[in-house]
């Protein structure tokens, strides 16, 4: 499930990065034939924060955020486990509060809509909040049970990257006969 979940946030991810960077390019070739578009500046920067915080869901997912996992890693195993479930503890506090309030944001925008379009109503400019918190929630739990397993056998991920790397350019080598020219 996770390597979908992963997938599909990848997919969104790639769509909106795509849009933003469209609309940009629109922007600037309009403003140079003298016609910028009004809705421009709005528009871009609605696009950016879905596409950050999406972006922010899909490192969850694949343990890409920053960390503290050599500290984590030099302690002895039971702080080790203890300080892991307090940090994942944090995370998950942390991200269902902004949940819970991007959700009582949404009520208070009502009938409001953007300045440049009028008919694109702030509920949906602003439910990235609370979606992108969900989002993030789930990406932690898919990778908790993983996450505890590596923290506990004291793998970390990064060595564990970078290997994973060096195998996979050791098989490409392999493949395309060593690296020799023909």
């Amino acid at each position: 499930m996770r390597r979908y979940y992963e997938r599909l946030l990848a997919i969104v991810t790639i769509a909106l990065l795509i849009a933003l960077a469209a609309i940009v390019l629109y922007a600037v070739a309009a403003r140079t034939l003298g016609a910028s578009p009004i809705w421009y500046d709005e528009v871009a920067s609605v696009v950016l924060a879905w596409l950050s915080l999406l972006g922010a869901a899909l490192a969850m997912a694949r343990n890409a955020h920053l960390n503290f996992e050599n500290l984590l890693m030099a302690q002895p195993l039971r702080v080790r486990g203890a300080l892991f479930l307090f940090a994942e503890l944090v995370v998950l506090a942390v991200f269902s509060i902004l949940l819970w309030v991007g959700w009582r944001i949404l009520e208070v925008f009502g009938d409001e809509t953007l300045t440049s379009l009028t008919w694109v109503p702030l509920a949906v400019v602003h439910a990235i909040v609370p979606v992108g918190a969900a989002l993030t929630i789930l990406a932690r739990l898919l990778v908790a049970r993983e996450n505890w397993q590596r923290v506990m056998e004291g793998r970390d991920s990064e060595s564990e990257e970078i290997a994973a790397e060096i195998a996979r350019a050791q098989a490409e080598l392999a493949r395309h006969g060593g690296g020799r020219s023909r």
